[in-house]
This record gives structure tokens, sequence and C-alpha cells, in this order.
């Protein structure tokens, strides 16, 4: 077009540029314009893509009145109940639809999504704000028809205003974001521990009498109160808010229903039926692998099989090898993590070769034929009632998919554990030992007077072997035990890794494919190296956690909306994990430590809003901003892992190699700071305790955390 372009008010966010062409031969005084304009296609709906969707305001039970209006909806209901009817679906009918009525009538609805049409507002987008926003703009309308100095002041008075209400509503949501994320991760580390302190209580092995006994509503109120709230619901469309906020008459009607499914040995469909939403991962939206799926359950069909993951516990715990740290009392990926460490640690420093494979399963959760479910529970000591409970679960299980409002048809599952089932953890870990178990020879590592063979946590395996044949026998048996079991080794994923002080080829086959050989391996996210070394695990964390800061830079470090207990909240909650996870294992060089402190200082001084132009020491700005140094936070997680240890089980494997040592001869040479020392010096320097006298402090549970809570910081720390 010539002299002007001509946009709709809709694509000028679409120009990319307008230039007037001079020296256009057009036979006439006007010149040229030229507009780029890049036009958008509309892309079709990508699975996941928000919708308009119309929910119960559940987040409204928070509100004590709210959740008085609720309760009372519900008794009015639970009044008319009639007597026990025993038909499942019939008793479950009648204690689901008058809990979502209630939560309908007492929380409301309302409408969300991001599609045309949907709520435009954002958190900050209050009252106030609107009336301030909608007082400057009429202001402008009038400045624009009058043209008065006045008009221009009245609207620079409301500009002016509307910046300071819109400014500090931004920084009052951004702070209130700050002590709610603060309050979850305490609270959730608090649960976390308690959890911990309740798993490790010894517990006395229930007898058939107890574990075969009607539910109790002392079992399913505890079950209730130890709901996480706001998670999703599953078909019923029953939030975990709406059963916290349960009477006493409506737990003893959960009770009744527990009760029902207990006795007659069938489930009603709902809780047996799992919404699968379909979660994109990464690369191409297009492609369904790049999809993750996410099933959601009934949350009273998880609290029937929470109590029924209590009495299943322990039955099977004493029958489940050492080998197997998943989902047990007392475990976790930290006993695995050093286990495999101080094999490799004291095997390196005897030369003594260690011949591991990690094994890979193919999606093993996902493959659990049932019909041999049944059978090791069976073997495990589940049976009678409790094993027909169990299996209740699944016989009549189904699912469909769920994406934004559109569901699929039902569709029956006849293989696999159910996903976010809390029986689910302890079902998989007992098939898993059962294939260990049967798997298992005269293969292993010889550490004193142990032999290891694997190292198992959930479907991550690790044989070990002190050599390359003896390696392929042990995963022959393993493979050929997962055959049985209609399980799969992962070829393309199982790696092979050998530990010795010169090189040595280690080929493994599984099916006639030979497995790769490498020289590092990630397990349970630590990085382990065919030198037994650390170090490239800790340039990794470092590298880690930069990647952390550099994605939070702009939206969260300097962010000026966001407070300073918001941005520290991120700190404790994602920086300081993925710089410092697995530094139980980590022998401090003084390198070392002056590297972690580098990258503590890199986001905390962003925080503080200095850099290292401005010169003020380390100590300042932590002092400033009310944190802990983080070389400190490290060395009482070893020290808290070396009492730990000094306290374990003797039967445990991580107390069993703490005290072990390999035999064999050292080669020639000095020998590497074995983390046993470090550790020992460490107490020795930091708390004053001599090695010969440690074993007996640690062992006072008390006494050891009173000393590490005292932990000082160490002479002229920055």
């Amino acid at each position: 077009m010539i002299n002007l372009v001509i946009v709709s008010s809709d694509l000028r966010s679409h120009v990319l540029d307008t230039r007037v062409k001079r020296g256009a031969e057009l036979s006439t005084d006007h010149h040229l314009v030229v507009s780029w304009i890049r036009l958008r296609r509309r892309m079709p709906d990508r699975l996941g893509r928000p919708k308009r969707i119309v929910r119960v305001c559940w987040e409204r039970l928070a509100d004590p009145s709210v959740r008085g209006v609720f309760k009372s909806h519900l008794r009015e209901s639970f009044n008319q109940i009639p007597r026990e009817v025993g038909d499942t679906e019939s008793e479950w009918t009648m204690f689901s639809t008058p809990i979502v009525d209630a939560a309908i009538r007492s929380c409301g609805r309302k409408v969300s999504g991001a599609g045309r049409g949907g709520n435009p507002r954002t958190q900050w987008w209050t009252l106030e704000v609107r009336d301030a926003v909608k007082l400057k703009k009429e202001s402008y309308r009038a400045w624009l028809a009058q043209g008065t100095p006045e008009a221009a002041e009245a609207y620079w008075q409301a500009k002016q205003t509307t910046a300071v209400v819109v400014l500090e509503a931004k920084t009052r949501v951004w702070e209130e974001f700050g002590e709610a994320m603060e309050k979850d991760y305490r609270t959730a580390s608090g649960k976390v521990w308690q959890t911990v302190r309740r798993l490790r209580r010894e517990e006395p092995e229930a007898e058939d009498s107890e574990v075969d006994s009607f539910i109790t509503q002392a079992e399913v109120t505890e079950v209730v109160q130890q709901l996480l709230g706001g998670k999703a619901p599953g078909v019923d469309e029953i939030r975990p808010e709406y059963l916290k906020s349960l009477d006493v008459v409506g737990l003893s009607w959960l009770t009744r229903l527990c009760n029902i499914a207990w006795r007659s040995g069938t489930v009603p469909l709902d809780w047996a039926t799992g919404v699968v939403v379909p979660l994109f991962k990464k690369g191409d939206w297009r492609v369904c692998s790049n999809y993750r799926g996410l099933t959601l359950l009934s949350l009273p069909g998880k609290v029937y099989s929470r109590v029924l993951e209590r009495r299943v516990q322990p039955l099977v715990e004493p029958r489940i090898q050492e080998e197997q740290c998943s989902f047990r009392p007392s475990r976790g990926t930290l006993d695995q993590l050093y286990t495999l460490h101080r094999v490799l640690e004291g095997s390196w420093e005897f030369a003594q070769p260690v011949h591991m494979c990690f094994v890979d399963l193919e999606k093993a959760f996902d493959r659990v034929p049932h019909g041999i479910l049944w059978e090791v529970l069976w073997e495990y000591g589940v049976r009678g009632p409790l094993l027909r409970a169990v299996r209740s679960l699944y016989n009549r299980s189904r699912s469909l998919v769920r994406i934004a409002s559109c569901k699929s048809d039902l569709f029956p599952v006849h293989v696999g554990l159910r996903q976010g089932c809390p029986l689910s953890p302890v079902l998989f870990i007992v098939f898993m030992d059962r294939i260990s178990r049967r798997s298992q020879g005269l293969e292993g590592v010889r550490f004193e007077d142990h032999r290891i063979s694997s190292l198992i946590f959930a479907d991550d395996v690790v044989l070990l072997a002190s050599s390359g044949l003896d390696l392929q026998h042990a995963l022959g048996h393993f493979a050929a035990e997962c055959e049985a079991a209609v399980m799969r080794v992962s070829t393309s994923k199982s790696e092979a890794m050998v530990l010795d002080r010169k090189k040595v080829a280690c080929t493994l086959q599984v099916g006639g494919e030979v497995l790769p050989q490498v020289e590092e391996f990630k397990y349970l996210g630590v990085l382990f190296t065919s030198e037994g070394r650390m170090d490239r695990e800790i340039d990794r964390r470092i590298g880690a956690a930069a990647a952390v800061l550099r994605s939070m830079y702009r939206s969260v470090v300097v962010k000026k909306e966001l407070s300073r207990k918001a941005k520290l909240s991120i700190y404790q909650s994602i920086y300081v994990p993925t710089l410092t996870y697995g530094h139980e294992l980590w022998v401090m060089t003084e390198r070392v430590r002056s590297r972690i402190q580098a990258a503590e200082m890199s986001f905390l001084r962003r925080v503080a809003g200095r850099s290292l132009r401005d010169r003020v020491r380390s100590s300042v700005t932590r002092e400033e901003l009310g944190v802990e140094q983080l070389l400190l936070h490290i060395e009482r997680g070893q020290l808290r892992w070396l009492g730990h240890l000094f306290r374990m089980p003797p039967e445990c494997l991580p107390g069993e190699v703490f005290y072990a040592c390999p035999t064999g001869k050292r080669p020639r040479g000095r020998p590497r700071t074995r983390w046993r020392d470090y550790v020992f010096r460490l107490a020795w320097e930091r708390l004053g305790v001599p090695p010969e006298g440690l074993e007996e402090v640690a062992r006072e549970r008390e006494v050891w955390a009173s000393l590490l809570r005292l932990l000082p910081l160490r002479p002229g720390s920055g």
C-alpha cells in the first residue's frame, strides 16, 4: 500500500516494523510504505491446555465459617441416612453424593482456565485495584475530551494513585506467596521427619486376629488427618479438604463404608476407577511419548488403601531382604548410596576389582501381573480377609483419560499396580524382593565377612561381583527370574561399569544383546565413577545449582516484587537441596569448601542486591539475610549421618560396611582419604570428641543432637 498501512487493533502486536521506501519509481510524489507483519497461525488445542472448567471453590473450606456451613449441610444429609443396606454401591452413593452437594452449596463454584471468556484476573487484581484502574481510565478520557490543565492534573494524580495501589497489591501477594511457600516447606519437612520417627518405632508383629479384624474409626481418623490438602480428586470429585472437614458422624460413616468393603470383599466402582491425566514433559507436544500419564484415584478409596497398607506392612517387613531399601521403615536412598560408596571406596583402597551392572526394568511398575502378585503375597504371609481386601482393589480395575473437561470411555486394566495408591509401593517391593531372592547365587563382592551381591531401591537394581564371569552369571539368573515374572530387562538403559586400577573390559549380555560399558553412572541421583571418586559428582552438583540459579534469575532472584523472605524460602527449598544432595558422602577439602561457598554466595549476594565489586564479606551478607552458612549445614549433615551409622542395627547393610574392612593388600603410594577418617577428624576438630570416645557419644541420640545444634562456625570462615 502507499502512504499508510491500516491494521486492526488485534493485529497491532503482530506488526514487526514499518518503513518508508524513498526513491521508488512510481511516477508520483508519494513514497512506498512497507510493513512487516508476522501472522501467527492458531495452533490446535494442545493436550493439557487449560480450558474453561467449572469447579468447586474448595479452598474456601479454610475459612472456619464456610467449614461450619459445610458441616451443617452434611449433618442434614447424615440425619436422613437409613440403616446399613449392605450393598457397597448403594452405601457409596449415599456417602459421596451428600459430600459433593454440601461442598457446592457451602463453597460455591467458579470458572477457571485460560480460554476465551475465562477469568483474566491475577491474584493481585482486587476490588481496590479495579476501582483505581477504572478511575484512571475515566480521568484519561476526561483529559482527552477537555484538554484543560485541571483534567491533566486529575489524570496524573489518578495515575500515581493507581501505580501505588498496584505496587502494594503485588507486594502483598508476593509476600503471602513467600510465607505460604516457607510454611509448606517447613510443614512438609516436619511431616517427613514425623513419619520417619513413627516408622522407626518398634512395632510388634501383628497377629492374625489384628490384621483380620474390622476397621476401627481410630484407624480411619488417623489416615484422614494425615491427608495432604490441595490434591486433585478422583472420578468422584471428593477432595481431601472435604474429608478433613468431616466431623465424628461423617468419619463414622466413612468407617462403616470401609467395613462393608472389608466384609464383602468388594469396593465401589469409583474406588477402582483411575482418571489418567496426560502431563507434558518436554520436546514436541504433538508426540504422545512426550507426555507422562498421571492417574488420579478416589480419596476415600485411598483412605481404605492406606488402612490396608498399615496391616500389610508388619506382615511382609520381616521377610524382605536388607538389599531392598525402598518404601521401608528407617531406610532411604542414602542407605544405598552410602553402601555402594563404601564398597567402592574400600575396594579401591585394597585394589580389589568390583564389576557392576546397573539394571533397568522396562516399565516395571506397570507390568506387574496380578496373578503372580497374589501368589507372592501369600508366600509373604498376607492371607485370608486381608488378601481378599487387597485383591478387591484390582478385581474391577478400570481407567479413563481426561483432557481438560473431556473424558474418554472407560477401559479395563488387567496388569500393573495402581499409580498413586498407598498400597502399591509395598506390593511392588514384595514383588521385587521375591525376584531378587530367587536369583541370588554365590556371586557377589566379598567385604570382610560379608558378601554383597545386589542393592535394590524399588526397581533400581545394582548387581555386584568380583569378576566379569560372576557378574554375567548373576545377571543371567536375574534376567531369567524377571522373565518368569513377566518383567523385562531394558538392554538399552542397563549399563556395566568396572572399578579397577587398570582398564578392564566387561562384556555382559542379556538375550543376545551386549550391554554398554561406561566410566560413570548416575545411581539414585548421585554420579558414581569407575575410579570411585566423588569429585565429578561435586562438580555436577555445583553445575546443577548454577543452572537452577540461571532459570530463576529474572523470575525470582532479582524480581523486585518478590520479598527477601520469599526468595530465601526458595533458596532453602530448591537451591540448597540441589547443591547439597548426597553431601553426606563427600570428603570436604579446602578446594571443595571454597567452591561450595562460592556457589552459595552467588545466590545470596544477588538476593541482597550486591556483587563482588561491593567487597562486602560473605559473613556480613549472611548475617544481614539471617541465613546459616552452607558449609555448616553440610558438616552437620555428615556428622548426623555418622551418628545414625553408629546407632544402626547390626543387620543393616550400611552399618555392616561401615565397620567392615575388605581383604587384600594396599598398593604402593599414598592412599586416598577415607570418608571414615575424614568424618572422625571432623568430629574431633568441630565437636571436640576424640575418636576413641566417638561411638559412645554418638549412640546417645539426644546428646549427639545437642552437640550438632551447637556446632560452631569454622574459625576464619568468610
